[in-house]
């Protein structure tokens, strides 16, 4: 995602964001016509402006987004409980399951082909 993410800077003409003392593709106020840093602060502006699939469903999907929310802010360190968790960990375990989803169809197969 970040390697996407880098992909993109040199084509947003005002490369001379910052946010919390970095460099950001994005700017930290509020813009209507796409999400910024100010959507990342206040959720309920991005909901407001930018959200349009999920509108009917906010009653069943904010519930597990702010509990992940208020997990990843209960640590301490917001910022880094995300990198490891969102970034690293859940990716992990989703390619780890991936790898033994296919050695099990390996083995099925090994079986039905006696």
């Amino acid at each position: 995602m970040s390697v996407i993410n880098e992909t993109q800077r040199p084509t947003i003409n005002n490369n001379s964001n910052n946010y919390h003392k970095a460099s950001t593709i994005n700017p930290a106020d509020f813009n209507k016509k796409k999400c910024t840093w100010g959507c990342h602060n206040i959720t309920k502006h991005c909901k407001i402006n930018h959200v349009t699939i999920l509108k009917p469903y906010f009653a069943y999907t904010d519930i597990p987004y702010m509990w992940l929310i208020n997990k990843l802010k209960s640590t301490g360190d917001y910022g880094l409980a995300n990198i490891i968790f969102l970034v690293v960990l859940i990716p992990f375990i989703v390619i780890y399951f991936i790898i033994r989803s296919l050695d099990i169809q390996r083995e099925i197969n090994k079986i039905n082909n006696k």
